[in-house]
């Protein structure tokens, strides 16, 4: 297909990268008036409802989403729909029952809250892996399925295309901090669902609406591609027990204690608006089953009923890009191409200040603790740097998987299940006790990561280790995550009866007595309540599963 990328194009996508950096520039610049580090990290405390929800939406939407939804929307349908609409439910926990305890112990990240709530070894632990998380998960899972789509796109070189994205996004993200990852993320959501909006529209025309797709999925005999919820008779990987038992696994981490998701969270102006934030992002995430799975289905019926004659999808890794390329006129394409790299831009900001975060406040003033606020910022942004080094040598490897939305959670199904467990009991069990946390990350981290050893050692040389076990090497990574978490959780409870809770332990008392407890607070009155809030959005995304159960 030749390269249709025009003189107008070309005007929005540069419009668009000088727009984003300058602003990210101006929002940093703007608050340097604030004391150094708070300013720095947490954007002085400023953010306010909309900004969190918004930033929320645009960290998590990547372009691996992009990409790699739209390619499971042409495979398999509407199922990878739900690691977004169950993330609703996920964030309405966030709101309603972690953010309290985040905001009130007036912590930076959440590492330091663990420290608080257990001991210090668990915060050493869990700053670690949430580094490393970052730079997997939001740097380099986004670069190896961004390359993809641009390289696709513009024809550029692989490695040309990365570290251009990466170096255009330090520039902001060095300068400004958070407040500028917040400023710019929050365009780059409002960029990228707008593209997003467009490109399902012009698929939607192309294929005759709802009831052409309907016709078309009907006639190839694929109607259960509009199915989420299926059997494991019809769907090994992701059957209807494996969603319900494993997601909250994989999403009370990613949304609850994932420092490069809740920062946003951290920064808030009060408590109420710290949770109506998250309420927020959880109705937008109604939308990505609509405007990021969708299409690909929408495609996959234009490919199978030759409706744009001689275009064709070689690889459906590829889909997205030959979409735009097919689909867009001049000028939308330009567009979209910029939502793109709004995706990819705002997933490495947030990731790079997450990581600069935790490095400094959680690692070097551990060591150093009377270094000054201008010394820490210093120490941050070099962290910043190297954390987009270390991501871009990642991404030969992760380029090994067939479908990088597929490889992302198998990798987080490994990862997640101790720090959620710790987490959990931490919140709502009061007996929980420091030593118990501390052995259960160390026994739940080893477990995850011989595990996954196991798996993927298997998976790339099949005949030399024949001998790992069939349970290793065969169980879908949603289940895994779900018998990795239940160990977990007996583990603890286990740990905590023999080793209980010592004179001076949980002084603030960082837990629910009672889990109704977390309700007690007033919150905004009318409409704007955070607990009708939750209640609305719960009620929808129950509806949605009913209609398309």
């Amino acid at each position: 297909m030749p390269n249709k990328v025009g003189n107008l194009d070309l005007l929005v996508i540069i419009t668009y990268l000088v727009g984003i950096v300058g602003a990210g520039c101006y929002a940093g610049m703007k608050k340097r008036k604030e004391s150094g580090a708070n300013r720095y990290f947490l954007a002085a405390h400023s953010l306010k409802w909309p900004s969190i929800g918004m930033a929320l939406f645009a960290t998590n939407i990547s372009c691996v989403h992009l990409v790699s939804l739209a390619q499971a929307g042409y495979d398999n349908g509407l199922l990878m729909g739900n690691f977004e609409w169950m993330a609703g439910f996920t964030l309405i926990l966030l709101g309603l029952f972690f953010v309290p305890f985040y905001i009130r112990a007036k912590v930076a990240t959440l590492p330091d809250f663990l420290e608080k709530r257990y001991c210090r070894e668990c915060r050493d632990w869990l700053a670690v892996i949430s580094m490393a998380a970052a730079i997997i998960f939001h740097i380099a899972f986004p670069l190896a399925a961004g390359w993809v789509v641009l390289h696709a796109i513009f024809g550029i070189d692989k490695w040309v295309c990365i570290l251009s994205m990466c170096a255009l996004t330090a520039v902001y993200t060095v300068i400004g901090g958070l407040a500028a990852v917040v400023i710019t993320e929050t365009i780059q959501a409002i960029v990228l669902i707008i593209g997003a909006i467009l490109i399902t529209g012009f698929a939607y025309a192309k294929v005759g609406g709802w009831s052409g797709m309907v016709d078309g999925l009907t006639a190839s005999g694929d109607l259960l591609k509009l199915s989420m919820l299926r059997s494991s008779g019809v769907e090994r990987e992701l059957p209807w027990y494996a969603i319900f038992l494993g997601y909250p696994v994989l999403g009370i981490w990613y949304w609850c204690a994932d420092q490069t998701i809740v920062q946003r969270v951290l920064g808030a102006k009060d408590e109420n608006h710290a949770r109506t934030g998250p309420l927020f992002c959880a109705a937008i995430k109604i939308l990505p089953v609509f405007i990021f799975v969708l299409p690909g289905l929408l495609f996959y019926v234009i490919i199978k009923q030759n409706l744009l004659p001689g275009v064709t999808v070689p690889n459906s890794k590829e889909v997205y890009g030959v979409m735009i390329k097919s689909l867009l006129p001049a000028g939308v394409f330009g567009i979209m191409a910029a939502a793109l790299m709004a995706a990819l831009m705002g997933n490495l900001a947030s990731a790079a200040n997450s990581i600069s975060t935790l490095f400094s406040y959680d690692l070097w003033r551990r060591f150093q603790p009377e270094t000054p606020d201008n010394r820490l910022v210093a120490i941050g942004r070099v962290a910043t740097f190297a954390s987009f080094l270390l991501g871009i040598a990642l991404v030969p490897l992760l380029d090994r998987y067939d479908s990088i939305f597929a490889g992302l959670n198998d990798v987080i199904a490994h990862m997640a299940p101790p720090i959620t467990c710790v987490f959990l009991l931490g919140i709502f069990w009061p007996r929980a006790s420091a030593r118990s946390a501390k052995w259960t990350m160390r026994i739940g981290s080893g477990m995850g990561a011989l595990v996954f050893a196991l798996k993927t050692l298997h998976k790339w040389k099949p005949t030399e280790l024949d001998w790992v076990p069939l349970f290793f090497r065969d169980t879908p990574f949603m289940m895994m995550a779900f018998y990795l978490f239940a160990p977990c959780v007996v583990l603890q409870i286990v740990f905590t009866l023999a080793l209980p809770k010592q004179p001076g332990e949980d002084t603030e008392k960082l837990y629910w007595p009672h889990p109704f407890d977390a309700l007690k607070s007033p919150g905004w009155p009318g409409l704007a309540n955070y607990k009708v809030l939750a209640g609305a959005i719960f009620i929808a995304m129950v509806a949605l599963y009913a209609v398309f159960r």
